[in-house]
């Protein structure tokens, strides 16, 4: 449980820092998250490191138990008219170690997916710790669409990392880096171009 909350401060960290001198264009840009714009994305991310188990129950019923309402309410919630009030309250929730109820490596999936859905479109990089990323993507292969995992999209393929010795499931090959792969997971189109293999097709298709 320690390496993964130190893991997700560091990301927190790093995004906080990279996101410190965009411009209002920049803020308003599309993330990878088709509804929302990086700002949005960042105000998610601000509702997300509040939330406990309670809170999430408490406001997903308030949401009629429809979970797009429930994140588009809680981006609603904390998105301040000037993105840096945003960031600034992104800070001060990196320490944190609030959980819905999820398995806790969803706090990591978190922290790299939505961090490339916001860096991607602004056209930053960052390296992501390789062994935590498996991680990440062993969690959201097993588990099922209706829990914001991917099960579905790579069934009956086999994803092989290209930097790591990392391989799951079976069938035709889908491989390329880490990071990519837990967004093909993801659902994350732009990654697609960084896979290759027989199996892309069907990961494609289901995208």
């Amino acid at each position: 449980m320690t390496d993964v909350w130190s893991t997700v401060h560091a990301e927190r960290a790093a995004l906080a820092d990279d996101l410190a001198r965009l411009t209002p264009a920049q803020w308003a840009t599309r993330s990878l998250c088709s509804e929302w714009s990086v700002h949005d994305v960042l105000a998610h991310l601000v509702a997300t490191a509040k939330t406990t188990r309670w809170r999430f129950l408490r406001k997903f019923v308030a949401a009629r138990f429809d979970f797009h309402a429930f994140t588009a309410n809680g981006v609603r919630e904390k998105r301040a008219e000037d993105p840096a009030d945003t960031l600034t309250s992104f800070r001060a929730v990196i320490g944190r170690t609030s959980t819905p109820p999820a398995p806790l490596e969803s706090r990591l999936v978190e922290a790299f997916v939505h961090g490339e859905d916001i860096r991607r479109p602004l056209g930053l990089r960052r390296e992501y710790p390789v062994a935590e990323v498996v991680r990440a993507i062993t969690l959201q292969a097993r588990t099922d669409a209706a829990f914001g995992g991917g099960k579905a999209r790579v069934a009956g393929v086999e994803i092989r990392a290209t930097d790591a010795d990392f391989t799951l499931g079976a069938g035709p090959v889908v491989e390329g880096p880490a990071i990519s792969l837990l967004l093909a997971v993801c659902g994350r189109r732009d990654a697609f171009a960084e896979l290759s293999g027989p199996g892309l097709p069907l990961v494609t298709a289901r995208g």
